[in-house]
């Protein structure tokens, strides 16, 4: 978390930025790589600040700070490149700032809700298709230098696939995670716990791997394991199911999360309801989910231009 450049941070603006992130990481529970985009931001934000006042920015100068200088902030990181869903996550990260030296008692200064947040044009899921999904799982069964691996694997992303998890969830099960037998408690992000059911279908083909697996792990041990018998690493996954998707001639789209969409997107053409969804996938806000809609709507309008007779004509 150390910044290897010193910040030109006054001494009282150094310790409110330290104790922001510490904030972050014990209290809000951020996702290491939030946290460390947000910290990114910030410190980017003290440079430019730096340079479009002159000297170490002290928190009296943060408090005296008004939406044009905010505004030639997002100007200036326009002018580098800097695109609309980074400078959206930055202004995310300061308005974070702000608020808890506001909450904590440091200053006040409202200016940075001013600001106009840049649009950002949110890209629909692209899920992959029922029969894709099934060959994937089963091509990976008789794949892998073991054999153990191809069940291992086949398991992994049937798991996806079938309970809608995210990679670094998955990979992050511990072996007594199977122990209420039809469900799982899965860690998302932000160190948030949800309650996902096991298909009998997924639980079958996680004993099928964990008895050939050559390794006896204990009930604090990783599910998934690479050829040592540590927890498998996400890279060696991706390259895995990049390997499967070229044998069977798929899109470069198929990727480990995109069989997460899969789940979600087959669930709610079958008539799942939104709410239910929010909390099998995890997702904090319900407006992630109703992307799944979108998809949905889609699928369904292309579907009635390739069937309808007075459509093809």
């Amino acid at each position: 978390m150390e910044d290897p450049i010193p910040l030109p941070l006054a001494a009282d603006a150094q310790n409110a930025f330290a104790r922001w992130r510490v904030w972050l990481r014990d209290e809000r529970r951020m996702a290491a790589k939030t946290l460390e985009s947000y910290s990114f931001d910030l410190q980017s934000f003290f440079r430019f600040l730096s340079l479009h006042r002159g000297g170490a920015i002290a928190l009296a100068d943060l408090a005296a700070l008004e939406v044009t200088d905010f505004r030639a902030w997002l100007a200036h990181l326009a002018q580098q490149d800097i695109g609309a869903a980074s400078r959206a996550r930055a202004v995310a990260g300061g308005r974070s700032f702000f608020h808890w030296l506001d909450r904590s008692g440091h200053l006040h200064n409202g200016a940075i809700d001013l600001l106009t947040l840049p649009k950002v044009a949110r890209r629909l899921p692209r899920p992959v298709a029922e029969d894709q999904a099934a060959a994937l799982v089963e091509r990976a069964a008789f794949e892998g230098t073991e054999s153990w691996h191809g069940l291992r694997d086949e398991a992994l992303f049937l798991l996806l696939y079938g309970a809608g998890l995210r990679i670094g969830e998955a990979l992050g099960l511990t072996r007594g995670a199977l122990a209420s037998g039809d469900r799982i408690s899965v860690t998302g992000k932000g160190n948030k716990t949800r309650i996902v059911p096991i298909l009998p279908i997924l639980r079958d083909a996680i004993e099928r791997y964990l008895k050939a697996c050559p390794y006896a792990l204990r009930p604090s041990a990783p599910l998934f394991v690479g050829a040592r018998g540590a927890r498998l690493n996400p890279a060696l996954a991706q390259r895995t199911l990049r390997a499967l998707r070229q044998q069977l001639g798929l899109p470069d789209s198929v990727t480990p999360h995109a069989l997460r969409h899969s789940f979600a997107t087959h669930l709610l053409a079958s008539g799942a309801d939104l709410r239910s969804l929010q909390e099998l996938l995890g997702h904090a806000s319900l407006s992630t989910t109703q992307l799944y809609t979108q998809v949905d709507a889609q699928q369904l309008s292309l579907t009635y231009r390739a069937a309808h007779p007075r459509a093809k004509s």
